[in-house]
C-alpha cells in the first residue's frame, strides 16, 4: 500500500511543482510551500527507492510538517488576507500544493511509514526558522519583496514582524509536536 501512496504522493507533486517555466522556477523557490512541496517530493522518492532508512525517515518527518504548516498557514493566514480562495485552494496548483499533497502526505506518514524519535522534533521549527530569518533579512535588504505578508517589513511595525516570528515559531513547533506524537 505504502509504495502506490508514495507513487501517487511522487505524481501528484509532480504536477504541482512543475507548473513554472525553468526561468521561473529558481525564483518560486523562496516560497516555503515550493520548498514544503520539493521536500515531499524528494523524500518521498527516497523511500520508494531506498526504504525507510532513518535519515529518509527525518526527512519525511521534516516534509510533512513543513506541508502542515504551508496547508494551515494557507487556509488561517493567506486566504482572509488576499482574498483569493480561487487561487490559493481551488486552482489546480493550490489544491495540489496546498490541500491534496499534504493531505496524501499526512496520510502516508502517520498511517504507513517509520517515525522518528522525540530528538526531531526541533528540526522543523529550526529549519523554518532559518528560513524565516532569509526572507526577513532579504525583505530588509530589498532584494525581494514578500513573498509572504507577514515578511513585508518595510510595511509593518518591527513589533508586527517579532510578533509574526514568534507566533509563526509556535504553530511549527505545535506541528511537529503534534505530527510526532501522532505518529508514535
Amino acid at each position: 500500500m505504502l509504495k502506490y501512496l508514495l507513487i501517487v504522493i511522487i505524481l501528484c507533486e509532480i504536477a504541482g511543482l512543475a507548473t513554472r517555466s525553468f526561468g521561473r522556477l529558481i525564483k518560486t523557490f523562496i516560497y516555503y510551500t515550493q520548498l514544503s512541496n520539493l521536500a515531499a517530493l524528494l523524500s518521498a522518492v527516497l523511500l520508494l527507492c531506498l526504504g525507510p532508512l532513518p535519515f529518509v525517515s527525518a526527512f519525511r518527518y521534516l516534509a510533512v510538517c513543513m506541508l502542515v504548516m504551508t496547508m494551515l498557514v494557507t487556509i488561517f493566514v493567506l486566504v482572509p488576507t488576499i482574498k483569493n480562495t480561487q487561487l490559493l485552494l481551488w486552482s489546480r496548483v493550490g489544491f495540489l500544493l496546498h490541500l491534496l499533497c499534504p493531505a496524501l502526505n499526512i496520510i502516508s506518514y502517520l498511517f504507513f511509514e517509520t517515525h522518528v524519535s522525540a530528538s526531531m522534533i526541533l528540526l522543523p521549527p529550526i529549519l523554518t526558522l532559518i528560513y524565516g530569518l532569509i526572507m526577513i533579512y532579504m525583505n530588509y535588504q530589498r532584494k525581494i519583496r514578500g513573498p509572504y505578508p507577514f515578511f513585508l517589513v518595510h510595511d509593518q511595525s518591527v513589533k508586527a514582524t517579532i510578533l509574526w516570528i514568534i507566533a509563526l515559531l509556535i504553530l511549527i513547533t505545535s506541528i511537529s509536536a503534534g505530527v510526532w506524537f501522532a505518529g508514535s
